[in-house]
């Protein structure tokens, strides 16, 4: 996926129902890129050898540490 432009954005927030002030289009298209960017390096982890997440039990005031 390409980087999303200020007017993409615009048009994509619009569509949700959520318009935004021209003065944002460009901040907000900054952000989302850099989410994707982000998302994107933690599809390329290799997972295969972690557990589910159903696996853990949060219990309060205990600390789990792998070893």
């Amino acid at each position: 996926m390409s980087d999303l432009t200020p007017a993409e954005t615009a048009r994509l927030a619009a569509r949700a129902g959520l318009p935004l002030a021209d003065a944002r289009h460009t901040d907000v298209a900054a952000v989302a890129n850099h989410i994707h960017s982000v998302v994107s390096v933690l599809r390329d982890l290799d997972f295969g050898d972690t557990a589910p997440a159903s696996t853990y039990r949060a219990e309060e005031g205990v600390r789990h540490v792998a070893g």
